[in-house]
Parts: structure tokens; sequence; C-alpha cells
């Protein structure tokens, strides 16, 4: 039973190959076809050389010069049209290889959001990347080997046809050599396992050394950096070098079985001529023929070495693709046009996975034009409310409903054009300024991207840069301060002029001055908007029109600051945590 399932994920592996390579089937068909055309043309060679070898010591030179000519005819055919039928049939295993990756990307991007807290970062990008380029060269490499059998099946009739005892001979190393291959596979699948895992960590390391080069350097963490990435890389190359000695063994293997074919083939063929049993063309084709089954071995190591790789490779793709891994999220297929943003929160329960609930049955309606804000304790469920009010994560329990429908109901374009969120750490693309608002909309004017800048406070110190809007950020905006990439997100997302914005301690990291401004914005953005606001600083929420106060994932009252200072004991302990502490939690 085992077995069957192990070939059964082989099979669904390769499957991915197969669907790929559909929309070309009639090319790499006709591809095919030559090749093992060119590649059995190569197949006679060794009679013509048997022919003319014997026909030389009959003294018939002319006739012998006629099969010699054939040969070179017939290698030289073989050797041209295979090249040229190799380089379509690599054009095509590129494209196949290139689509498979981009696909990959793009189911990556629909993963839900625990996904990313299952998988690291390093192992998403070596699924997209690394696990997708070993797919290239596995159609040419399979369409080799057939050919080798093929070839290696007519010259074994060729041999039966003139002698059974050296067929039967060739015939008992061929299998034989069959129990080493079928363990060498085996060690080298679970080797290759081993190297993929520690590639993952080894990538993890790096993308989070580039990510928080600032951290980094600030904290003095380089020397542990390089202690990290040092173990790491030591590790990928103990595993590396684990799966060498596999394929040194496998070679070494494969080698002594195809030179004691070849001489005991050879001293059978010639004591078989010495005996007149053959004659002596039969014994110099077998000169040539012999190494057809020294290639097909040497061939079976190569080919089922890659197919055990591109095999763990595509599983690990496979995983994603088929979502065997994880669901895609689904989105429905109502448009909502103009909405008035009134949202509701109907008897949502939700908690993290093999987390308790962190919202319990919970009740809550956002109404547009009015500045809301929401305060609780770490871990009370503000920031949940947004992760479920964007999709991010689903509501185990109840529903959430923009303008009545419920969200889950909504096609992505309509959801994402209609709700934003600008977060505490906002993600800034390694673009130009210019570009990371033309990724949001390329029909953008840079007058109207001054616009929205002007509105955030951020256009002053794009204008006072050297190349002022086509300055290059840097990898997750390295290149500006906390407020800038905060109001930065700001400005990007006024753009989308979505109905809805969320902002989620976006404030926290500006300046006081610059805080009232963004305040101002905020002000000018409720009378067409639905606010909704987490904040920890008390500057950003006091003027908010109505507060909800979280805790133990339900709303304990709502109002303005002072009407929860006088009857909420929870909000009053915030606010004195506030005064205290300089935070409101």
């Amino acid at each position: 039973m085992r077995k069957k399932n192990k070939k059964k994920i082989k099979y669904n592996a390769f499957k991915v190959i197969f669907k790929y390579a559909k929309p070309f089937k009639k090319q790499l068909i006709l591809l095919v076809i030559l090749l093992l055309v060119t590649n059995l043309m190569s197949v006679f060679t060794g009679y013509t050389i048997g022919q003319g070898t014997e026909l030389v010591t009959k003294n018939n030179f002319k006739l012998a010069l006629v099969f010699f000519l054939l040969y070179v005819l017939v290698e030289t055919t073989s050797y041209v049209g295979s090249r040229i039928v190799i380089c379509f049939l690599n054009k095509y295993q590129i494209k196949i290889c290139r689509k498979i990756g981009y696909d990959t990307y793009v189911k990556t991007l629909s993963l839900p959001a625990y996904a990313f807290e299952k998988m690291s970062s390093g192992e998403i990008i070596n699924r997209v990347t690394k696990d997708t380029e070993k797919v290239l060269g596995l159609v040419q490499s399979t369409i080799h080997f057939i050919t080798r059998v093929l070839g290696a099946i007519i010259v074994f009739i060729y041999i039966l046809f003139h002698s059974w005892i050296i067929a039967l001979e060739i015939f008992i190393f061929v299998i034989a050599y069959i129990y080493p291959l079928k363990y060498f596979r085996k060690k080298t699948k679970e080797a290759s396992k081993v190297v993929n895992k520690e590639y993952d960590k080894y990538t993890q390391v790096t993308v989070e050394s580039v990510r928080g080069i600032r951290e980094i350097k600030t904290l003095g963490l380089k020397n542990k950096l390089y202690n990290m990435l040092n173990e790491s890389s030591e590790k990928v190359v103990d595993a590396t070098l684990k799966q060498n000695k596999i394929n040194a063994a496998f070679d070494v293997t494969d080698m002594l079985f195809s030179f004691a074919m070849e001489g005991s083939v050879f001293i059978t063929s010639a004591f078989l001529v010495y005996k007149g049993v053959v004659p002596l063309a039969f014994f110099m084709s077998m000169t040539y023929y012999v190494y057809r089954f020294s290639n097909l071995l040497d061939g079976s190591a190569y080919f089922f070495k890659n197919l055990e790789e591109v095999s763990v490779a595509l599983d690990r793709v496979g995983e994603i693709l088929n979502n065997k891994l994880f669901k895609d999220v689904s989105f429905g297929v109502r448009e909502l046009n103009n909405p008035e943003g009134i949202i509701r929160f109907k008897d949502v329960t939700f908690h993290y996975p093999k987390e308790s609930d962190v919202l319990k049955d919970f009740n809550v309606e956002f109404r547009p034009n009015m500045k809301i804000a929401i305060v609780g304790s770490s871990g009370g469920g503000k920031t949940t409310i947004f992760n479920l009010l964007t999709r991010l994560f689903e509501p185990i329990k109840g529903k959430i409903t923009l303008d009545g429908v419920n969200i889950a109901s909504l096609t992505e374009s309509s959801l994402r054009n209609n709700i934003s969120i600008i977060r505490q750490d906002p993600f800034i693309f390694n673009k130009t300024i210019l570009e990371n608002f033309l990724i949001i909309d390329d029909s953008l004017s840079l007058d109207e991207i001054r616009h929205y800048c002007k509105l955030a406070s951020i256009d002053d110190y794009i204008m006072s840069l050297p190349k002022k809007y086509n300055t290059l950020l840097g990898e997750g905006g390295v290149n500006l301060s906390g407020g800038q990439k905060q109001r930065l997100a700001i400005a990007r997302t006024l753009v989308k002029k979505s109905k809805v914005i969320l902002f989620d301690e976006a404030t926290s990291a500006l300046d006081n001055e610059t805080q009232d401004i963004v305040k101002d914005t905020i002000s000018n953005l409720v009378s067409d908007h639905t606010i909704i606001i987490i904040a920890h600083r008390l500057e950003t929420i006091i003027d908010s029109d109505i507060i909800y106060v979280i805790d133990n994932g339900k709303v304990i009252d709502a109002g303005t600051h002072k009407q929860l200072l006088k009857r909420c004991q929870y909000y009053k302990k915030l606010y004195h945590e506030r005064n205290s502490k300089n935070i409101i939690q």
C-alpha cells in the first residue's frame, strides 16, 4: 500500500509537467519524433563499421569505403539533426518552466494569510524560483532516455539474432543493474529533501538580513547575523556534500557495471570469433554496440538521479499549485459600486490556529462620515477586526457586511477597491517613489500624485530630494524613516479612493507637528469615507466622533472620549496608563 502511495505521489507531481506541456503538444510530439529518428539513425553505425572492417579483411576496399562513408554520413546527420531538435526543445522547456514558476507565484499570492505563518519566506521563495528551475531539462533528459532505451532494444534484437549467448550476457548485466539503481534512487530523493530544507533556512536568513538591515546595524547584530548565516550555510554545505557523496557512489557503481559489461562482452565476442561462431563483422559491430548499453546504464543513472530531484521539487511546487497545503482564498461574484460604507459585524467569533477565541459573538456597526476609533488592551482583538475586514482571515462564525452585503460574497476587486488599510509598518516597493504610485494606478499624472502627497504632508520632503519623485526607495523603503514611510503609504492609499480606510496605528511614528497635519487630513476624509482608527497614541483618537472599547473580544462601551472617561472604568484605566506610560494599548 505504501509503495502504491509513493507511486501516486510521483505521478501526481509529474502531472504538473503534462499539464503545462499541453499547449505545445503538437510541437513537442513532432520534435520527439524527429529526435527519435535522428538518434535511432546512429543505431546502424555499428553495423556499417562491422561490415566495412570485414570487407577490408577480404581485400574489397572499394565496397568497404562505401560503408565507411555511409557511417560518416549517418553519424553527421544524426548529430547535427539532434542538436537542431534539442535547440527547439530547449525553447519549449524554458517556456514550460517559466509558466510553472509564474503560476506558482500567482498561486502563492492567493494563499490565505495563515499560510505565510506556516511557511517561511525562504521556503516560499525557493518553491517559486529554485524548485521550478529544476524542471528545466527534464523534458529533454526524458526524451533522451526513451531514445536510448529504444535504440538499445533495436541493437539487442540484432545481437540476439547473431548470438543468444552475448544477448543473455547483456540482459543479465542490465537486470542486475536495477538493484543498485533502486537503492541509489531512494538515497538521492532523501538527500534532495534535506538539501531543499536547509536551503530554505539559508534563504530565510538572507531575506531577513536584507529586510531588517537598519535594525541589524543599529542594534549591532551584524556579527550574530554572520554567525547565523555561516551556520546555515554550513548545514547547506554538509547536506550538499552528503548528496554529492551519494551521487559519487552512484557514478562509481554505474561505471563499474559498465566496465564489467564491456569487458565481459568484448572477451565473449572475441572468443566466439576465434571459434568461428560469429563473423568478424559482428565482433567489430559489438565494439560499438556494447557502448549503447553502457550509455544506457549511465543514462539511467543520470536520468533517475535527476528524476528524484525534480520529483521532490515538483512535489513542493504541486503542493501549492494543487492546494494540498492550503486552500486559496475564495471570493464571490457581487460587485459593490459607490457604497455608503456601513460596516457590520454580526455574531462574529474568531480565533487564530491553535489559540483561544480573540472575538466571541462580536457585534458592532461602523457608520460613514465619522471618525471612529478602537481601543483596548494588547491582544484584545483590535487588529483582528482589521484582518477580518480585509479578509486576511475568515470568521469561524458569524458574518461581516458592507452596506448589507456579506464581504465574502464580494469579488476580490470590489473588496480591495472599497476597503484600504494603512499599517504601522507599511510595505514599500523597491522602486522609485513615482513607481510606487503608478503600481496602484498607471494612469496617474505627476500632478495628481503630488496632490495626494501634499495631503499626506510628504510632498515637500520628496521635492527636496535630488531626484524628487524618481528617487529609488530601496528594499522595503529602507531609505525612508518610519514616519516618511507612513506618510507615503497614506498618500498611496488615498490614490485608491476607497470608501473605507483603516488606520492600524498608522500615525505612531509621526512627530507631533506632522501628526497634527495628518490628523487634519484624516478629518477632511471623514466627510466622504468610513474612517476607523486603531491607535496607541491618545492624541490620535481623543477627538474621534465615537470610540469603541474592546475587552475580551467584545465591545464593552462606546462613546466620545469625555463620555467614556465619565462612565467606563476600563477606558479610564487605559487613559491613565497612557498618561503614565505615554501609550494606549
